[in-house]
């Protein structure tokens, strides 16, 4: 297996993607099995491809549109980053389906039934980042695959304007989609997830909520208590959320636990006095409201890579991993800041400078996580997936 990632700042659309292709595709020598694509939503989505496939014609591609992207050079923004994979013994296999907002959940099983003939253990999954439910797409996948298969990716941004997202599928170009690659044969992979945001106040019960749109907290309207907690921030709801997202506690968890189930607001519904969620928040749940700060979320990084690379090391003692993967919540690049650097910086001194790196900022993430390490949608978090 070998990898190589590149990134391109050129404002032509086509320009930029044939250079960043170019540069990917010398390195790696051999035909590459497979492209990530990660880009800013600025670039006219479809020359961008056209560009990539002028250089690589036929080559499987996925990914999308994010709020900053990163590769083997940091964290760059306005640019297209690309990563090409060649490996002998392993297979890559992808899917696309449409329509999300309609069904998030039939969104995943068709993802699910598109990889039922080759059973992938580990799926990369790229969703619509403003529209559909995420963690019902997780639970339709599960339908058709089992609990048991890795899940990774992130739902797709737009720099912060939260219009429209676009998603990518070897030479289209879509939006309100999920795009999916699968992998098999000869694999090795293991994972680490970091929040950093830490609970304040006293726990609040949802006592009302309907998948991912919570009603009521402690028997009063969910967006008065939010915008209580908020103060003088509320009027900016409901992007500030991403910064101050709610946090759920799994039944029995300790208040000191350093890991939450967070979930950042999507939307506001003034009338039902009512918060929409990035994924689901069940009624009966035990939340707090959550806030970070720099060195948390930095010390979070850190102890994401520490999981990944110890993970790693326990399996596969002999061999060293080929590429990186990391898809961050862009509320952790809000509250680093000009210290955003660093998050990149913690988790390559600890996973290897010599190792390939590709990923974006996300609007929400999917990795394994919680005590049974099941495959779910995440916020406020950075994942990691070392590859070889």
């Amino acid at each position: 297996m070998k990898a190589f990632s590149a990134v391109s700042t050129e404002t032509d659309s086509f320009e930029a993607g044939r250079e960043v292709t170019r540069q990917v595709m010398k390195q790696v020598v051999d035909r590459p099995g497979m492209l990530w694509v990660f880009a800013d939503i600025g670039y006219d989505q479809q020359q961008l491809l056209e560009g990539i496939s002028s250089v690589a014609a036929g080559i499987p591609l996925i990914g999308c549109t994010t709020d900053g992207e990163i590769s083997s050079s940091g964290l760059s923004e306005k640019s297209v980053v690309v990563l090409a994979l060649t490996a002998d013994t392993t297979q890559f296999h992808t899917a696309v389906t449409t329509s999300l907002s309609e069904d998030s959940y039939l969104a995943g099983v068709k993802i699910g039934e598109a990889f039922q003939h080759v059973n992938p253990r580990y799926l990369q999954i790229f969703s619509d980042g403003l529209t559909g439910n995420a963690m019902k797409i997780v639970e339709g996948i599960h339908s058709v695959l089992g609990k048991d298969v890795i899940i990774a990716g992130g739902t797709s941004g737009d720099r912060g304007f939260f219009s429209q997202t676009n998603q990518y599928h070897n030479g289209a170009v879509y939006t309100d989609s999920v795009v999916a690659v699968g992998i098999t044969g000869d694999l090795s992979f293991s994972t680490g997830i970091g929040c950093g945001w830490f609970p304040v106040g006293t726990p609040k019960c949802v006592t009302k909520s309907e998948d991912n749109v919570v009603y009521e907290l402690d028997g009063q309207p969910a967006l008065q208590v939010y915008e209580k907690f908020l103060g003088k921030y509320a009027s900016q709801l409901p992007a500030v959320g991403v910064e101050y997202p709610l946090g759920l506690l799994e039944p029995g968890e300790e208040e000191d636990e350093d890991y939450f189930l967070c979930r950042a607001t999507m939307g506001v519904d003034r009338k039902a006095n009512s918060i929409i969620f990035a994924g689901d928040v069940p009624q009966g749940a035990q939340v707090k409201m959550t806030m970070g700060n720099e060195d948390d979320v930095i010390g979070a990084a850190r102890k994401a890579a520490e999981d990944a690379v110890t993970d790693w090391k326990k399996k596969y003692p002999d061999i060293s991993p080929k590429v990186i993967f990391i898809y961050s919540c862009m509320a952790r690049k809000i509250v680093l800041g000009s210290r955003i650097g660093e998050e990149i910086a913690e988790i390559r001194q600890i996973a290897g400078y010599e190792v390939p790196l590709i990923g974006f900022y996300t609007y929400g993430e999917y990795a394994p996580a919680g005590r049974q390490k099941q495959s779910c949608f995440l916020n406020e978090t950075v994942t990691l997936t070392l590859l070889g």
